[in-house]
């Protein structure tokens, strides 16, 4: 905790952004910190609750309490290591997670949470600053070797961990630099990616390999890692998207999301030239799915200069304000806008697309699209049914499918290892037990979404972690990590 009654006396704070007007004319971040003594002040809001709900919220059971305590008593650097302790990430938690930590902080029941993200931030960028943030080499080496193949945040949890165990770690990744998602998926302006490239300088001093352009299944097969290795990681992901097969599916400019983002990303990080790049420039602009891939589409959209931006959510609208009582400590559902919504778009709910509607050349020129409602049947299960004379259409010239992931690709590499899968289509493998992460073949596990399907970059962390764990365990018959 922080001050026993600093709830009282200290107003919640949090970080601001910078005008819309000057940040859409660009891609890099807009945060806008907390100064020192903001941040003081909010930790010390962290009150004597009895039982830190915000451990439930939080995956990676950061120790939220303990380092909002000490950030109060200025005592950084020790904030720092309590942090690091469950969480080999934090500043890019601290900037991407929706944090589920706030909504079980017992002052969320007033709506005044403890800024729980602001401070972990905080605590990190300091860390940085001040040179604490160095290479932890082991001081031995075990002589295994371990492939890891994704290096998304649970590929490189787990690399960073087991390479401090004193193994021999080599992280492979099929697109041109490290990151996964978080690399290419997730806009520059909600994540500097120069945040990535100081903690895979840390990670490479301390004897992580990475291996990039490297598509296992495809340049190099699968079982070749097997045969290598004394153990294979397998934390690719969730990326088989959910499709929409409607009538004219096929025009030109319709576009999974990850497509439109990745094509965006990579320009602007200097992978490829702007002509590689999915322009919504002067098009209107239709985003189907209400998530964040969506809204990362629009926040996208905005700075190409749309025409007009339109998202698409098949559910009702959610209510204003959560019902407290029935809903705390848990996830909320609310009706939530996200920086990029704030930016230019308007937002449509309980709709369906029909069709895509294209022009004589193939292109996409409209969407038909008509209004639902959801009813419960008897036994409580909420149904979908079409409003009869509710068809409308919106002009489009560029519509994204951003209506998330169904199970990671299963072709080429988990087809060619021939595992058992699911019934969701993620590889089957347990979190418990002393057979926890191992998949159906000897040797090989898995973590992350490839394991438990479409989730958040904390949950990605946290089964890093553990499997690093269970590996170590594998190869050494005991593990001193913390998971």
């Amino acid at each position: 905790m922080g001050k026993p009654t600093g709830f009282k006396e200290y107003a919640r704070k949090d970080r601001a952004y910078k005008n819309i007007e000057e940040r859409i004319v660009h891609f890099n971040e807009f945060v806008i910190p907390l100064a020192g003594e903001d941040i003081n002040q909010q930790a010390a809001r962290c009150m004597d609750c009895g039982i830190p709900f915000c451990h439930q919220g939080c995956p990676v059971n950061n120790l939220i309490p303990d380092w909002n305590d000490l950030v109060y008593n200025e005592d950084w650097k020790s904030a720092l290591d309590v942090l690091h302790s469950t969480n080999n990430f934090p500043e890019i938690t601290g900037k991407i997670c929706p944090a589920p930590c706030q909504e079980s902080c017992t002052l969320n029941i007033e709506d005044q949470p403890v800024s729980i993200k602001t401070i972990e931030c905080a605590i990190v960028d300091k860390g940085f600053e001040e040179g604490w943030v160095t290479p932890e080499i082991a001081t031995n080496k075990t002589g295994k070797k371990i492939a890891i193949v994704g290096s998304g945040p649970a590929g490189m949890a787990a690399a960073q961990q087991l390479a401090r165990a004193g193994h021999t770690v080599v992280l492979f990744e099929k697109e041109q630099r490290i990151g996964g998602l978080t690399r290419f998926g997730i806009p520059d302006f909600k994540l500097d990616k120069k945040l990535i490239d100081r903690r895979m300088e840390q990670m490479a001093a301390e004897g992580v390999s990475f291996k990039t352009n490297t598509h296992i299944g495809v340049d190099i097969a699968a079982k070749t890692l097997v045969d290598d290795y004394d153990a294979v990681l397998l934390t690719g992901g969730a990326e088989h998207p959910r499709d929409l097969p409607v009538e004219g599916r096929d025009a030109e400019g319709v576009y999974f999301a990850m497509d439109f983002l990745k094509a965006n990303t990579k320009w602007v990080q200097g992978v490829h030239d702007e002509d590689q790049v999915i322009s919504a420039k002067d098009k209107h602009i239709v985003v189907i799915g209400g998530g964040d891939t969506g809204s990362d589409c629009i926040g996208t959209s905005v700075r190409h200069g749309a025409k007009s931006i339109t998202q698409l959510e098949i559910m009702p609208a959610p209510p204003e304000k959560e019902n407290k009582d029935l809903t705390w400590p848990d996830w909320a559902d609310k009706m939530r806008t996200s920086t990029s919504q704030e930016e230019g778009c308007e937002r449509l709910f309980s709709v369906i697309t029909k069709a895509f509607i294209k022009d004589d050349a193939g292109k996409l020129s409209a969407i038909n699209c008509m209004k639902v409602q959801w009813q419960q049947d008897e036994k409580k299960q909420w149904k979908m049914q079409e409003v009869a004379g509710s068809e409308f259409q919106l002009p489009a010239d560029l519509a994204t499918l951003a209506m998330g992931f169904v199970h990671p690709v299963q072709k080429g590499m988990l087809e060619e290892l021939n595992l058992e899968f699911d019934a969701h289509g993620n590889i089957k493998a347990n979190t418990e037990g002393d057979k926890a992460y191992y998949t159906s073949i000897d040797k090989v596990f898995s973590a992350g979404d490839m394991r438990r399907g479409q989730s958040l970059v904390v949950w990605a962390i946290r089964e890093g972690r553990e499997s690093a764990y269970a590996i170590d365990n594998y190869l050494m018959g005991s593990s001193n990590l913390a998971c």
